[in-house]
């Protein structure tokens, strides 16, 4: 039998495969087929997930394993936040370590346990990178201007600043007064079909300032669509708040982030660039249940045949994401 982790970060929900435990490693072809079966809602496990985290051995000096990202729909992304937390949470408690590297397709990135939000609310730290607002690197394709930095885009929508950011994963970015769910929509989808801006398609996120250090930010995410929470987003717009609203950003303490499925905190140290700025993404690594299903099952992207075994994590989760919430409505009144 293998065993699979549903995970969730801000209830960005992913299944968690280490296939270090397996007899046989799923090849690229299974690992497409059994995300786009295993994240469908419509098959009924556990709610379906925005992708599957996979777990490799890996041969890089202080890295306890490999992180790949395959999205919901069999695409494989350069990198996930939100979904390194669970990674992490993982090897920290396999191999009873606390602070490590984790492998990933750009880089080794430096990970660590954090003081737990609440009680049965387990956090950790992970590092984001690399930084680059390079066109060259998202890739943009943009009038051949070499950035986009904060500036007007007819094209997308009138009267929306917008700036984009690769870390690795690309994003753009718009500050607004209000979150126009129908407007986020329009431009996700269509920047993650055909266009002749982000070719390879984009992570598109709209933010409110809700006060300094704090942020309310929505993503419609590359390979899945609207998402509770995507934490290379929330990072990516952590760095253009602290570079565009410098009267609002306070550089001694992390920018507390919220999101539609609670809430991150990232540490901001800006460089002379964007791409010598660090970022730091500190959040919940909450274990819903452990999936136990033939292995043989796994390689044909087969579900019939699998056991639940629930934690009681989630209550705990809802509990601190419900104060939070109460914490930032009595604040504004």
């Amino acid at each position: 039998m293998s065993t699979l982790t549903k995970a969730h970060g801000s209830e960005n929900q992913f299944f968690i495969l280490d296939q270090t435990q397996l007899d046989l490693p799923l090849t690229d072809g299974e690992l497409s087929q059994l995300a786009i079966q295993l994240c469908n809602p419509a098959h009924h496990v556990l709610g379906g997930a925005d992708g599957v985290l996979v777990v490799n051995h890996t041969t890089h000096p202080g890295c306890l394993g490999e992180m790949r990202i395959i999205n919901a729909d069999g695409s494989e992304a350069k990198m996930c936040g939100n979904g390194l937390r669970t990674v992490t949470r993982y090897l920290a408690e396999k191999f009873q370590q606390t602070k490590f590297k984790v492998a990933t397709p750009f880089m080794d990135l430096a990970v660590e346990q954090a003081p737990a939000l609440a009680p049965k609310v387990p956090a950790y730290s992970v590092q984001i990178a690399p930084i680059s607002m390079a066109a060259t690197d998202l890739p943009l394709h943009y009038h051949d201007q070499p950035v986009l930095d904060n500036q007007l885009v007819p094209e997308f929508l009138p009267q929306q600043r917008f700036t984009a950011i690769a870390v690795p994963n690309p994003h753009l970015i718009s500050f607004v007064d209000q979150i126009d769910q129908a407007d986020l929509g329009q431009l996700g989808q269509g920047l993650n079909a055909a266009n002749p801006y982000f070719t390879e398609g984009v992570n598109v996120s709209f933010a409110v300032i809700e006060g300094p250090n704090q942020l309310f930010v929505q993503t419609y995410e590359r390979g899945v669509g609207f998402t509770n929470a995507c934490g290379t987003g929330m990072s990516a717009t952590s760095l253009a708040f602290a570079r565009q609203f410098a009267d609002q950003f306070d550089p001694a303490h992390p920018i507390t982030v919220r999101n539609p499925g609670g809430l991150v905190q990232v540490r901001v140290v800006l460089g002379a660039t964007a791409a010598t700025s660090q970022l730091h993404l500190i959040g919940n690594a909450t274990f819903n249940a452990k999936l136990d299903l033939p292995e043989a099952d796994l390689h044909h992207a087969v579900l019939n045949q699998i056991t639940v075994r629930p934690t009681d994590e989630e209550v705990a989760y809802q509990a601190f994401v419900q104060a939070a919430n109460d914490h930032a409505a009595s604040s504004e009144n």
